[in-house]
């Protein structure tokens, strides 16, 4: 079964950085494009960056200039570094992904989610 695990998240003052990272396991054909969203509480989860398997990017305008997308794809792996970090950045952040796997004996294309980690910013 697929599972997408991120790791990285916690505790930094504002101005610091965080990396975070984000690995694809299972029966995995190929991998399209991957991302990075985010959630606070009340509020609806929002893209903050996504990159492509030709390696094209996009970022919500707050993050653009601070935070940078990557991935490996031998890895499987996304990583999102985050840069100047502000408190509004704060939220639990997602790993999304659109992938090919085997699952029930089938191939099938959907997009998985991780289960979240927790960053927050605060002096």
């Amino acid at each position: 079964q697929v599972q997408l695990v991120e790791s990285g998240g916690g505790l930094v003052q504002p101005g610091g950085s965080l990396r975070l990272s984000c690995a694809a396991s299972g029966s995995i054909f190929s991998i399209n494009a991957m991302g990075w969203y985010r959630q606070t509480p009340g509020k609806q989860r929002e893209l903050v960056a996504t990159i492509t398997s030709a390696g094209s990017t996009n970022y919500a305008d707050s993050v653009k200039g601070r935070f940078t997308i990557s991935r490996d794809n031998a890895k499987n792996t996304v990583y999102l570094q985050m840069n100047s970090l502000k408190p509004e950045d704060t939220a639990i952040y997602y790993c999304n992904s659109d992938l090919r796997a085997r699952e029930y004996g089938i191939s099938i294309r959907k997009t998985y989610w991780g289960q979240g980690t927790q960053v927050t910013v605060s002096s």
